[in-house]
């Protein structure tokens, strides 16, 4: 059974798009690897699912900045856990909330490290969106 977690991810921040945008992956070894090779080769994007990468991006920098501060008060380990648990699970609501799934939001992200012009079109998405 797979189990989905999310992480931030500290390149995705560079993209402009928010303070601490989400990656969500599979914990399980050979998913991280076939979600690498359909990262690579699924690289058209329709401008919809840019359009909902970025409104979910943005979403969730808002979770990560409130969360990050409820992290930073937090006593003890379990209480973290908790906080990261809880900030994880909203993340990923996130992303389905605005259409897509969490191994589709990966590849997109991913996409868009690596492409420039892509980054700069979700960066102008995004900005149409405040």
């Amino acid at each position: 059974m797979k189990r989905t977690t999310a992480f931030l991810s500290a390149t995705l921040i560079a993209t402009g798009l928010a303070s601490g945008p989400v990656m969500a992956a599979s914990q399980s070894q050979g998913s991280a690897a076939q979600s690498q090779g359909q990262t690579q080769a699924q690289q058209n994007f329709s401008d919809q699912q840019l359009q909902n990468f970025a409104s979910a991006s943005q979403e969730i920098a808002g979770i990560s900045q409130t969360y990050t501060k409820r992290l930073q008060n937090a006593d003890g380990s379990d209480q973290q856990q908790n906080i990261r648990q809880e900030a994880n699970d909203k993340m990923v609501q996130a992303v389905k909330d605005n259409g897509l799934k969490v191994d589709e939001f990966n590849q997109i992200g991913q996409a868009v490290q690596n492409n420039p012009q892509m980054m700069q079109k979700v960066q102008k998405m995004a900005q149409q969106q405040q």
